[in-house]
């Protein structure tokens, strides 16, 4: 039995998109798609969490977790393209 930390140092736990088939054939992609690609997403994410921000400050609570979960799914993507 392990104490947890190795799991968690695991790519595929922090960052669940690298588990994915789709999520691995990001790395395929040519540099500049990749860059573009990050560029979108990080403005995704942000804007997501504006909106998230926005739907919690207003008492909509799903609405806000709807856009909080797509900003951390951006984000994992973003991240498998850098």
């Amino acid at each position: 039995m392990t104490d947890g930390s190795t799991r968690s140092s695991l790519a595929e736990v922090r960052n669940p998109v690298l588990g994915l088939p789709a999520g691995r054939k990001l790395a395929l992609l040519p540099v500049e798609a990749r860059a573009a690609l990050r560029e979108l997403l990080l403005e995704i994410r942000a804007d997501a969490r504006v909106r998230a921000e926005k739907c919690w400050r207003t008492h909509k609570a799903p609405m806000a977790v709807y856009w909080k979960c797509i900003a951390v799914f951006a984000g994992h993507i973003a991240r498998v393209c850098r």
